[in-house]
């Protein structure tokens, strides 16, 4: 069956000719994209209450539109990679219920009973499972699908598996390149516009620095990466976690995931800044954010440790110093990626809602300056941080000794 674009009426027939559900349901079709790239709809039997989220990619960039063309095939690799995180994590992604790649789309499980994490910390939610869960995330699926558990043969025919050409060059310009020149898919503040091109886009040093953590970005096959993970990403509730949207996956840095969701982190944490919010709950909800952090990081690098003594294949990862080398590294370019991140987010293509939120174009301004000035920080010393605190000190210290904010 070739392509065609599904909408409310045609999401409907086409669940019903894959049985997806029984010929006697009454079923309602409901378009609930928000994302860049899809659609996506929640499919529900009015008389059972049973749903699912149909999936299916465009052919083109949705928040540009069709003057930035895209394949289709991204959603092979989204089916794929959950594949193989319901194998590796099952009770920390959505089911994967069909597949159809000649359609471009997938069938899971509907999760809208939970909320995006994203507007959840936009209100000052907490979940406390989360840094539970998402250090389980990374550190299995980070570790499972590695050299140091693998085969060769394995994690050969694996990243073969995900080149996954055309979202990968989404990430090596829009994160890594078109943030530090005036290009000009940049969506930038017009109130921040003067600082880009009288300081930020002079600091050929960041550029440097940011081009050598890309490089890593291209070369570095390490893990099997969601490539996406942000907390626009996750359904979060006080209970449970579901990481999602993985269509982005292939083999990378595995430093990439982690440094991505800890800067999401960062950014909310800069934004209550230019928020007109209770001073008090600000910073409450900032304390939280800094021990969420601390708490993810750290049980990170215990359970990928407890897996690497427990199920390290490879003979060589036996070697007395390596894994200690390994765990510096990864710590290292995880600072470097979440300072990326939270450049890429100011005046990149595509923003969070957790700074554009902030109508007040000069405490934007404010907000975005900071978060540009602490993505340099993280980068150009990503060398001299020893651990996660002193990461989390160094954003608290510039925080509250900013007058301007």
């Amino acid at each position: 069956m070739s392509y065609y674009q599904m909408n409310e009426n045609l999401s409907i027939d086409y669940l019903m000719k894959q049985g997806i559900f029984s010929e006697t349901s009454n079923l309602t079709s409901r378009e609930v994209g928000d994302g860049n790239l899809n659609l996506v709809f929640i499919v529900k039997d009015t008389l059972s209450g049973t749903s699912v989220v149909l999936k299916q990619a465009l052919p083109y960039v949705r928040v540009v539109g069709e003057g930035w063309p895209l394949s289709v095939e991204r959603t092979i690799f989204e089916a794929n990679a959950l594949e193989i995180h319901n194998r590796i994590v099952p009770n920390l992604v959505p089911k994967l219920l069909h597949r159809d790649d000649e359609l471009a789309l997938i069938v899971m499980e509907d999760l809208s009973h939970l909320e995006l994490m994203r507007y959840g910390m936009m209100k000052m939610e907490k979940h406390p499972k989360f840094a539970e869960h998402i250090s389980t995330f990374l550190a299995d699926t980070l570790f499972y699908t590695s050299d140091m558990h693998m085969s060769s043969e394995e994690k050969k025919r694996l990243v073969a598996k995900f080149i996954n050409v055309e979202l990968c060059k989404i990430t090596e310009d829009l994160v890594f390149t078109d943030p530090y020149y005036d290009a000009d898919r940049n969506n930038i503040n017009p109130r921040l516009k003067p600082y880009l091109e009288e300081v930020f886009w002079k600091k050929t040093e960041l550029w440097l620095e940011t081009s050598k953590l890309k490089y890593k970005f291209l070369t570095e096959a390490q893990s099997l990466i969601h490539g996406d993970l942000h907390t626009g990403s996750i359904f979060a509730g006080e209970e449970e976690t579901k990481i999602f949207d993985a269509e982005f996956a292939f083999m990378g840095p595995a430093a990439f995931d982690v440094g991505k969701i800890i800067g999401n982190i960062f950014i909310n944490y800069v934004s209550w800044s230019g928020k007109d919010e209770d001073v008090e709950k600000i910073q409450d909800y900032r304390s939280y954010l800094i021990e969420t952090v601390k708490r993810l990081h750290r049980l990170f690098e215990k359970k990928f440790i407890e897996n690497w003594k427990k199920d390290a294949q490879d003979i060589s990862a036996r070697v007395e110093g390596y894994r200690d080398q390994f765990m510096r590294n990864l710590f290292i370019d995880t600072i470097g990626y979440c300072g990326v991140v939270m450049i890429r987010r100011v005046h990149g293509l595509a923003h969070n809602i957790d700074v554009d939120g902030i109508e007040n174009l000069e405490k934007r301004r404010d907000v975005q300056v900071k978060l540009l000035e602490l993505g340099e920080i993280l980068i150009m010393n990503r060398h001299q941080f020893n651990n996660i605190e002193e990461v989390t000190d160094m954003l608290r210290e510039n925080i509250e000794g900013a007058k301007n904010l």
